[in-house]
């Protein structure tokens, strides 16, 4: 009986956030209405015309009274707005309150304002003949039999001054709540799908056949765009490919599933099943944002970085059953919907991004690479260079099958995986490394037989290990770099190729600098800055490791007030910064305790 309880619960919960989300959407479309006719009622003087403006105003307000407390702080703009209605106000004051308001509550809801496939305009059209023809026409020109004797007479698809007024994402709303006081129904009993497919065909209707290709556009955009908007950003003369041609949603698809994820997170906090909420948020980002974020990153690295802290505010909200989860959520879904609105970039933009995206990723892994070659050309251990360019030789043609296959088999929770072991496993080769090189720099015998005896000192153990220092360092990072160059070849495949070249010339060069100078430096000193740099490198990679097990959900979140440095491994989170600290002060502390209890080994070897 328990079980059964909790199952009706539960299914009661989804089904108020459902019906809470679907009056959202109903207020936005009740503004739109008024947005787009208020103008012509107003200049006609058509008493009817007035009195359906002042109740669709009426209804957005008890719509918002009826949404409870979270409907009330919009609900003083919602009275304001319709006492300028019943006073007939100018279009020019009541126009922008409507849209104004529309689009806050969409922002503040994370209301989803687009499909989440592109629309099937052939189905559309089946649906459209099947049950809006008898009213609209065939052809959609108002002209049905059914329509005749309605009034107000059914809408005229072809009518320029009438689409003027309306996208795809109004006439959804408007198959999904109808027009209250005119013949116009809801079509409850229509899928989301449908009702899009349906408002995608409508848009088309008057639009002559394309004639080569349109311009790149989101899905967001063309159902949120009314005819005249879309001339006006692209010109007239793509608008007709625009509304007959959908664009490609590989990114929307992801985009959705986030989406997706965020809403069902949403009903279980509702249901309280915060586990399967904290679940359902982890699941939204690897499922839906890791795929895209080498592209997102490489076009908006800022928005990327708002999207990480929003998913990490959602989890934290989870974790602790906090009554903003849900206004953390609504946060994040606005936040998608700018995501789905990043553009592509030209030529000398993606350029840049390859060039800078080569630099950073390549920095850490070149400097460590160089000092090792540094250190083995001093101790003049050639066999030992060798394995140290096997590795990242190795590396970098694990990094080129990566950027082949990266969609296919790093995609998501997979890459987040393969990122997070290959950091977490440089970070204890990196310490063998700083140990081993710190033991030869404190043994003097070691250091006067070292070319005489240098395969016997060092073996075969040592080769093995400096390669995998050699491939982690750079394995993890070229990992990266491919699946951020793949998202930016998309864009611009020639940019990615030219800025590759100059940024792999310039890490070249970095190479060449730290070997020169490494090479230079006293064998002593070469050894101890070495060391520093190995030890500061795992802290590095300690941190991003750490990181990916949170954005995992193996790890809990304990996010502290403190810097977020991204490049450097450093989050402000208790769960990465206290083993990155512990780790930082460790070689500290045995040096500091070697200092202590040299002048003991002394005084007991006399």
């Amino acid at each position: 009986m328990r079980l059964l309880a909790l199952v009706v619960m539960t299914a009661a919960a989804v089904g108020w956030a459902d019906e809470s989300r679907s009056e959202w959407h109903r207020v936005v479309g009740l503004l739109q209405y008024l947005e787009g006719d208020y103008a012509g009622a107003l200049a006609t003087k058509d008493a009817e015309e007035l009195a359906e403006q002042r109740g669709l105003a009426d209804e957005a307000v008890q719509a918002l009274k009826a949404l409870g407390p979270d409907g009330a702080p919009w609900l003083v703009r919602a009275e304001a707005l319709k006492a300028d209605i019943v006073a007939e106000a100018p279009a020019e004051q009541v126009v922008p309150q409507c849209r104004a308001l529309a689009a806050d509550l969409v922002k503040a809801r994370g209301l989803s304002r687009a499909p989440r496939a592109a629309p099937d305009l052939k189905a559309g059209q089946a649906l459209f003949a099947a049950q809006c023809a008898s009213c609209h026409g065939a052809e959609g020109r108002g002209d049905g039999p059914a329509g005749k004797a309605l009034t107000p007479a059914p809408a005229n698809f072809h009518d320029a001054e009438r689409m003027a007024t309306l996208s795809p994402y109004k006439v959804f709303n408007t198959t999904t709540f109808g027009i209250t006081g005119t013949p116009m129904p809801a079509f409850p009993g229509l899928a989301d799908a449908d009702r899009w497919n349906v408002a995608f065909f409508i848009s088309s209707l008057r639009h002559p056949a394309c004639v080569g290709a349109p311009p790149a556009v989101t899905l967001e955009a063309l159902a949120t765009s009314t005819d005249d908007e879309l001339a006006r950003a692209h010109g007239a003369a793509a608008v007709p490919c625009l509304r007959s041609v959908m664009p490609s949603v590989d990114e929307g698809g992801a985009v959705s599933k986030a989406r997706s994820g965020l809403e069902r997170a949403r009903q279980l906090a509702a249901a309280n099943d915060w586990d399967g909420a904290r679940t359902a948020v982890v699941d939204a980002y690897l499922e839906g944002i890791e795929p895209l974020e080498p592209t997102l990153r490489a076009r908006n690295g800022a928005l990327v970085e708002r999207l990480e802290q929003g998913f990490t505010k959602a989890r934290v909200a989870a974790q602790s059953r906090s009554p903003q989860f849900d206004a953390e959520v609504a946060g994040l879904l606005g936040l998608l919907d700018d995501t789905r609105g990043s553009t592509a970039g030209d030529f000398w933009s993606v350029f840049v991004a390859a060039l800078f995206i080569l630099l950073r990723e390549g920095f850490e892994a070149t400097v460590v690479v160089g000092a090792l070659l540094a250190v083995m050309k001093k101790m003049q251990a050639d066999a030992h260079v060798r394995v140290v360019h096997l590795g990242w030789v190795s590396a970098l043609v694990f990094g080129v099958l990566a950027f082949v296959f990266g969609q296919a088999l790093l995609a998501g929770a997979n890459r987040e995986w393969l990122e997070t072991v290959v950091a977490l496993f440089a970070v204890v080769m990196l310490l063998y490394a700083a140990l081993w090189l710190n033991a030869r720099a404190n043994m003097s015998v070691f250091m006067t037989e070292l070319r005489t005896k240098m395969k016997d000192a060092l073996g075969r153990g040592s080769m093995v290990g400096l390669f995998f220092i050699s491939f982690t360092s750079v394995g993890r990072e070229t990992v990266e770099t491919a699946l951020f160059l793949q998202g930016l070849a998309g864009d611009s495949p020639e940019g990615v190729r030219w800025g590759s070249l100059a940024g792999g010339v310039a890490l070249l060069g970095l190479v060449l600098f730290v070997r020169t100078v490494g090479f230079r430096l006293p064998m002593q000193t070469l050894f101890k800055a070495s060391t520093v740099l190995l030890v500061a490198t795992a802290v590095m990679l300690l941190g991003k490791g750490l990181h990916g097990l949170q954005e995992l959900g193996v790890l809990p979140l304990s996010p502290v007030p403190f810097i977020t440095l991204e490049p450097l491994g450093i989050h402000a989170d208790l769960v990465s910064l206290v083993p990155q600290l512990v780790l930082a002060l460790g070689p500290l502390g045995y040096w500091w305790w070697s200092k202590r209890s040299a002048p003991r080994r002394a005084s007991s070897a006399a």
